[in-house]
């Protein structure tokens, strides 16, 4: 048998054989990197394939009045979403997903960007769906991988008040949102932020913490049951918040004021618990609970009534009259000043080439300090104060709170302004203004601008002779122990509070609207009248009630409304009877 003869010298058998062990090395190299050194790396994106991770959103901690009744709630509905690495023809199945669950496929896809936050987490598209749209989702399933739906705790509002200027409101969390957080690591995309009000002052306690579960899904995207070997993780609740709110009356305050623009401030002079507060005309709290349409919005910000605004912290208006304790206190430190002496009241003042007027056209006649402020004489203060320098008075309205913060437990709170002789100086020129500015801050008019939670500060102090608890909603905190303090003679303090006294209860009075069948109870009182260059004047009523130990403060301000003695002091007649006299009521739960 012929034989071929072998041309394969011995050098090339062993480098082909060398070539096929380099290859196997090479091989086996690649597959310990991918297998062993990299094995967490694409095992992760394997994993990723087979598993959904669910965000489980963690509910916002509920907000309840003093009482325990709620008025902020977690109601759940459900949310639409898309995983964008599951979806195969991402523009078709949003427009096939719009014809099937009724939502413009314009707002899916804007919503789909805003929260898109990678391939495998899911992108919020839409939420409060309807068990209509949620059975056709279940019904097509097979032509819309990636799409699914899930339980979310969106804000509730059981209370028929609406304290949404103090309670605020949330956001949802998206790509612009998280952008601007100094701690975004703590937000994912689609989580509800405190915007404002109370859910913004206390979002750390409120926010909680969410949850995760694992699910398995099939390569269409199919939930087909949990991963085993991943164990559930329950999301942890937010801390309740507990306010100082009593819910009735807030309720009531807040029908005493239906037609009305203005704030209301009722507290506890002893605790500084707020226990009703208003700004009004409000909004619906409910409309501010994730997300609002722009149909809502438009309607909300073109009001003529401007229900967003705060007029509690965020409104700045002239006092009026009611300030006319700070000027007497500011008289009284003259050592000069008689405030015994009578001085006459004509119904006018002429100052310069100037006349002031009183509220009384024919004028009061003759009247010391406590007859001016019983009978709120313009011409008295007129005649005193303009003996006065312009930063002796600026420096008792600070004193007494004006021109700064009160500390108050929301996240936003105008200044105001107390005009002083560099403030006039810098606004008119060094000759542009006189000491006629000077009489128009004795009765709280001109430049001087307040809020009417400085306002309530200031009545405060007056109740309890110059020491008093920072004002405060949340009664679970302990960050409102300080008090303002205000160092004044006891006398003086004693000839403002029998003044006040007098404003109530003397025949002459101008706050006499205000009170109320009580023998055990006193209250003190001083109204105001604040000009308005655009319509009616502002109407003020402070005051305070005493029985026995307890002191309850009322701050009411109603704009365009004329006297405050006719129209503020009848609704504090309201409020303080409501405290002190309605039947299975009389200050539940609010021992000193």
């Amino acid at each position: 048998m012929l034989k071929a003869e072998n041309s394969v010298t011995i050098r090339q058998y062993w480098v082909a054989i060398g070539i096929t062990f380099s290859l196997i090395a090479i091989l086996l190299g690649r597959y310990f990197f991918l297998q062993i050194v990299n094995n967490h790396k694409y095992k992760t994106k394997a994993d990723n394939n087979r598993i959904r991770t669910v965000i489980i959103p963690a509910p916002r901690g509920l907000i309840l009045d003093r009482n325990g009744q709620i008025i902020v709630d977690n109601y759940p509905t459900y949310v639409l979403t898309a995983v964008p690495g599951e979806m195969k023809d991402r523009p078709k199945q949003i427009g096939l997903l719009s014809t099937l669950v009724n939502i413009d496929s314009s707002l899916l896809t804007n919503n789909y960007k805003k929260y898109r936050r990678g391939q495998f987490v899911p992108a919020r598209l839409a939420k409060d769906l309807s068990f209509d749209q949620i059975s056709k989702l279940e019904e097509n399933k097979r032509i819309l991988p990636g799409i699914s739906y899930s339980q979310f705790p969106e804000r509730f509002y059981p209370s028929q008040s609406k304290i949404s200027h103090i309670l605020g409101y949330v956001k949802v969390v998206d790509q612009t949102i998280r952008s601007k957080l100094e701690n975004s690591n703590d937000y994912k995309l689609g989580d509800l932020l405190g915007w404002s009000g109370i859910e913004k002052q206390y979002e750390l306690d409120l926010k909680g913490k969410s949850g995760v579960n694992y699910l398995e899904v099939d390569a269409h995207g199919r939930e087909v049951g949990h991963v085993l070997n991943l164990k559930k993780i329950n999301p942890e609740p937010g801390q309740n918040i507990i306010t100082s709110f009593d819910i009735g009356l807030q309720s009531r305050i807040e029908e005493l004021l239906l037609g009305h623009k203005g704030a209301v401030i009722v507290s506890n002079s002893n605790t500084g618990e707020i226990i009703s507060a208003i700004s009004a005309p409000a909004y619906e709290p409910g409309l501010f609970s994730g997300v609002i349409s722009p149909k809502d919005w438009n309607k909300v910000i073109n009001d003529s009534n401007n229900p967003l605004l705060n007029r509690m912290v965020q409104g700045l208006y002239q006092p009026g009259s009611i300030i006319k304790m700070v000027s007497a206190f500011a008289l009284m430190d003259n050592p000069g000043f008689d405030p015994d002496a009578q001085l006459n009241c004509s119904g006018f003042y002429q100052f310069g080439d100037r006349l002031f007027g009183c509220w009384l056209e024919t004028g009061h006649g003759d009247m010391d300090l406590k007859d001016a402020i019983t009978q709120s004489c313009d011409v008295y203060f007129y005649k005193t104060v303009q003996h006065l320098e312009v930063d002796h008075l600026a420096k008792w309205f600070s004193d007494f709170g004006f021109g700064i913060k009160t500390n108050l437990d929301l996240p936003v709170e105008l200044t105001g302004v107390v005009p002083t002789k560099s403030y006039f100086n810098k606004r008119y020129g060094k000759y542009g203004w006189s000491k006629g500015a000077l009489l128009n801050l004795g009765i709280g008019q001109g430049e001087l601008l307040v809020t009417p939670i400085q306002v309530a500060k200031y009545i405060n102090l007056l109740a309890t002779n110059g020491k008093t608890p920072f004002l405060h909603f949340n009664i679970t905190s302990e960050k409102h122990l300080d008090n303002y303090i205000i160092n004044i003679d006891p006398e003086l303090w004693d000839y403002i509070s029998s003044s006040m006294y007098n404003v109530i209860n003397a025949e002459e009075g101008t706050g006499r609207k205000a009170r109320i069948n009580n023998e055990d109870v006193h209250i003190y009182g001083k109204t105001g009248s604040a000009e308005n260059p655009h319509g009616k004047t502002h109407a003020w009523f402070v005051g305070y009630a005493k029985r026995y130990n307890e002191i309850f403060s009322v701050t009411i301000l109603l704009e365009n409304s004329g006297s405050g003695g006719a129209i503020a002091a009848p609704i504090a007649h309201h409020i303080f009877n409501y405290i002190f006299n309605e039947p299975n009521h009389a200050l539940i739960g609010y021992a000193n």
